[in-house]
């Protein structure tokens, strides 16, 4: 079967330093915009959560996981860590 493709947990990871440490600092003097990005920041949070609930599933299901750093086209010659990152940094990308 085929690697069930996943976004790597860097791309959560750069979204929530930016909406905390740029974002949030940039809105502190308006309340109501303060508040959606505090609820953006939840939802992202969330997400990530319910992505590593993916993962063990599949991993109960024995289903293989692909961790993708972008929307093209990835052949992965070796297997990724628990974090998302590539074990070794030969993986190939095919446009």
């Amino acid at each position: 079967m085929e690697p069930i493709p996943l976004p790597s947990y860097i791309h959560y990871e750069l979204l929530l330093q930016m909406l905390e440490r740029h974002t949030a600092f940039a809105t502190n003097q308006n309340p109501m915009i303060r508040e959606q990005v505090h609820q953006l920041i939840v939802a992202l949070r969330k997400a990530l959560a319910q992505q590593k609930q993916l993962e063990q599933t599949c991993n109960r299901l024995n289903l293989p996981v692909e961790y993708r750093w972008s929307l093209n086209s990835v052949n992965v010659e070796s297997k990724s860590s628990d974090n998302g990152f590539p074990l070794d940094s030969d993986t190939k990308t095919q446009s």
